[in-house]
């Protein structure tokens, strides 16, 4: 299963959330207005080449970032799409 099809999958599966193991590409890609969550974070590189293979764990990691705090905007902003 490529990658895209198993962020889909996944955000399917959890009901529209944003998760850990999802490639930063794939969401920036599906929700445009996440771009801005990471950049806010620290994390610019949600738009670069490493995004479509480099998981939102695996970018936090790498750039000192704390998970529980960006995945909780990056919900947030799910759910104010939606309304």
């Amino acid at each position: 299963m490529s990658s895209s099809m198993y962020t889909c999958k996944m955000m399917k599966m959890n009901k529209e959330k944003i998760t850990k193991d999802m490639i930063l590409g794939e969401i920036v890609s599906k929700h445009p207005e996440t771009a801005e969550i990471f950049f806010k974070h620290g994390l610019p590189c949600a738009m670069c080449h490493v995004a479509f293979y480099e998981t939102i764990e695996q970018g936090a990691l790498s750039h000192g970032i704390k998970l529980k705090p960006l995945l909780n905007d990056l919900n947030k902003s799910l759910k104010k799409k939606k309304r």
